[in-house]
């Protein structure tokens, strides 16, 4: 018996609000649902995930999920949660970044099968293209009053913003052009439901409304919106120093995005688990209990921070992560930080010092002190150096060193990398190029 969609969402604390009737119609039949994703970069972002993991719990429930590429709406803007307008596409950067955002979504949506509910993945561009203004503005406009659009609270905040910069005819029409993907959706697709974040909600409710309107009121179609997620902190979620979080490891090494989930607050840790993992109500109230009789281990940050990267990235990328984690809090081996990727490791070593010595010089030099202070700069003074390696406090790529250790390139990492450590905490990475 396949599970309750909006029973399963509202235990996860995924339901913002939904439009009367949804639960009954989902309860009733297998139903269509869909969600929009905007195509304006090559890669996902944890930002979408929300979303993405609403239409992987419909699929899970026996329901059809529908994922829409947003190449005509991409074109335009949305106005919701904006303070500007955006930035506008070409339709071949746009036919790209749908073909790299399907390889995404296929880690998380069955689009392959031959089950009746696979996921089907649409793009509004296809039948936005060839309708004329003209036509658009008599088929679909004459249906949706203006006292209707400036209702809604998107377009409000807009108008009343203190910049005074105002909204474009472009961004205004927004709402139609995506009332009108649930109406086209609606009619051949079977798509009786539109799904996404709390921002979205003045826009799906013009779809239900405009095929209320168009198609007479026996046409029923739905609206489910999922909180907008938030940071304990008030920061804004899937934002570090460095920008998004990105599900393309070329963008956020597996590494980076492991440690995203590692290092959220015990208030966040409880929230995210329910809304980005698949574990069950018990396991996850379990979980939540046992950390809380002993956060210091930090084990429900570790197990979302497994799960995602698992679910995103495979087990082999998930363990890479998880080794390069013990390496930099003193647990790992050197046949650990050897497997690293260049990626990965500098992803490590991010903000550790770093100084740069010369091929030639790497492999001329026979004396470990003289390499690493008088050329690599990691000690102070020879002095220090011998002092900390009588110690035995120096390490290189993880090995204790003295000073009869002679430097060769079986030390490199990666062919040019040697990773070295003064005491427990302070690392120096050294670059041979």
């Amino acid at each position: 018996m396949p599970k309750n969609f909006v029973e399963e969402l509202r235990w996860r604390g995924m339901i913002h609000d939904l439009t009367p009737g949804t639960e009954e119609q989902l309860n009733k039949e297998m139903t269509a649902a869909y969600v929009g994703i905007d195509p304006t970069a090559d890669s996902l972002h944890i930002g979408h995930l929300v979303s993405i993991m609403m239409l992987k719990h419909f699929q899970l429930c026996g329901h059809k999920p529908i994922a829409l590429i947003g190449g005509a709406t991409g074109m335009i803007g949305d106005p919701s949660g904006k303070s500007q307008e955006r930035n506008l596409l070409d339709e071949s950067t746009l036919r790209h970044n749908q073909e790299c955002l399907k390889k995404q979504l296929a880690l998380f949506l069955d689009f392959e099968s031959d089950a009746s509910n696979k996921a089907e993945l649409v793009n509004n561009y296809d039948w936005m293209k060839d309708y004329g203004f003209l036509a658009f503005i008599r088929d679909i406009g004459k249906h949706i009053t203006v006292n209707y659009m400036m209702s809604k609270d998107s377009v409000k905040k807009r108008l009343s913003a203190e910049s005074g910069s105002g909204m474009s005819f472009t961004e205004f029409t927004y709402q139609l052009v995506q009332g009108y993907d649930f109406l086209h959706l609606f009619q051949h697709h079977s798509c009786k439901l539109q799904m996404g974040g709390a921002d979205q909600w003045g826009n799906i409710t013009t779809g239900t409304e405009l095929i209320r309107r168009k198609l007479g009121h026996e046409n029923e179609a739905f609206a489910l919106t999922c909180p907008l997620i938030t940071k304990a902190d008030g920061g804004k979620f899937g934002k570090t120093e460095t920008g998004n979080v990105w599900l393309d490891p070329a963008k956020t090494t597996p590494y980076a995005f492991y440690q995203f989930w590692l290092n959220c607050s015990d208030e966040d840790a409880e929230k995210y688990i329910r809304i980005f993992t698949l574990l069950d109500r018990t396991t996850i109230e379990s979980l939540i209990e046992a950390h809380r009789s002993e956060p210091h281990l930090r084990q429900l940050q570790k197990t979302l921070a497994s799960e995602v990267t698992r679910m995103v990235h495979g087990e082999a990328e998930l363990q890479k992560a998880e080794d390069a984690s013990q390496i930099l809090f003193g647990k790992g081996t050197t046949e650990m930080l050897r497997k690293l990727d260049e990626a990965t490791l500098l992803s490590v070593f991010a903000g550790v010092p770093q100084s740069q010595i010369s091929k030639e010089i790497f492999q001329a030099e026979k004396d470990i002190v003289e390499l690493l202070t008088t050329h690599g700069g990691v000690f102070a003074s020879k002095s220090e150096a011998r002092r900390l390696m009588k110690e035995n406090a120096v390490s290189v790529n993880k090995e204790k060193v003295s000073e009869q250790t002679r430097p060769d390139s079986q030390m490199l990492l990666n062919g040019k990398y040697v990773l070295v450590q003064k005491g427990k905490k302070h690392y120096h990475l050294l670059v041979v190029a």
